[in-house]
């Protein structure tokens, strides 16, 4: 139930501003800033390393390091880019959404990021917790599940647990006209 919940939440299409609905781009030019750059051409890709961020239309993607996979092929002077694969302190920011995680992958081709360990995703006031997420851009749904790399948070902290691997966050409700003011949560032993 909690995961129907989150799917029904964090899908795009549901009370957002029109902005936050519209397609990503991923055709557009993926821009590229790091503190150090490995060309490693036999292999078809490029290791970032060091504050590495990656802009692509309205998304930006940072890390600590990342390797660009290409295909080979030069389109405008330019390597066609296939993969990107994002470790270190991961955000993936986006209007009205952003997520964070040790891990991510983003299939140029797919069009889906996947993120993993210790995944956070925020939008507008909702915040869920999980091991995996999968963003779809082409169509703005976001699913976040229990599995993936795991890691213990601390406890009552959203997050996934060693045990059982669950999807744990909070939504917003919004105030409605003649609502009293929610009472302060009780401190915790």
């Amino acid at each position: 139930m909690i995961r129907s919940l989150a799917l029904l939440a964090l899908g795009l299409g549901a009370a957002l501003p029109a902005a936050a609905q519209t397609r990503h781009d991923s055709a557009a030019p993926i821009d590229f800033a790091s503190d150090h750059i490995e060309l490693q051409d036999r292999a078809n890709r490029v290791l970032l390393t060091g504050n590495v961020k990656i802009v692509q239309a309205e998304m930006t993607l940072t890390a600590a390091r990342m390797i660009v996979s290409y295909t080979g092929q030069i389109t405008n002077g330019s390597p066609q880019v296939s993969r990107l694969d994002a470790s270190g302190g991961v955000t993936v920011v986006r209007p009205e959404q952003n997520a964070r995680s040790q891990y991510a992958v983003y299939d140029l081709n797919t069009r889906i990021i996947t993120m993993v360990g210790n995944v956070t995703l925020r939008q507008g006031a909702n915040n869920v917790s999980g091991g995996r997420l999968s963003i779809n851009l082409d169509t703005g749904r976001a699913t976040i599940d229990g599995s993936g790399v795991g890691g213990s948070t601390a406890a009552g902290q959203p997050g996934v647990q060693r045990q059982g691997g669950r999807v744990t966050g909070r939504f917003s409700v919004p105030k409605r006209q003649g609502d009293a003011p929610s009472p302060a949560p009780a401190p915790k032993p």
